[in-house]
């Protein structure tokens, strides 16, 4: 059930990114690239504290401290690695775009 709850909050968290996404794209504004940058730089913060999360609970169930049990250690660790693998995924995209406007003849 815990695991459940965890895929409600990741995707309510994608909804409401989407929706703050196209609620930018239709203002105007006058630097679309910083409103990007942020973005982008939020989200790899977000896979940052994935990974320190998974960190710590990781050390604290190897050391036994505090009542962990594996299935939530196991669980953070899928949710860094998951969101790592998305980031990965995302920069391929903006560099295969790059090279793709990069080769647009002028």
């Amino acid at each position: 059930m815990n695991n459940s709850m965890n895929i409600d909050q990741v995707l309510a968290q994608m909804r409401v990114m989407s929706a703050q996404a196209a609620d930018k794209s239709t203002q105007s504004s006058e630097s679309p690239g910083a409103e990007f940058g942020d973005l982008l730089k939020q989200s790899i913060d977000h896979v940052n504290s994935a990974q320190q999360e998974a960190s710590a609970l990781r050390t604290a169930f190897e050391s036994g401290q505090g009542d962990m049990d594996l299935a939530q250690v196991m669980i953070a660790a899928q949710k860094s690695s998951l969101s790592f693998e998305a980031m990965v995924q995302v920069r391929n995209k903006l560099v295969e775009a790059y090279k793709d406007v990069m080769n647009m003849p002028i």
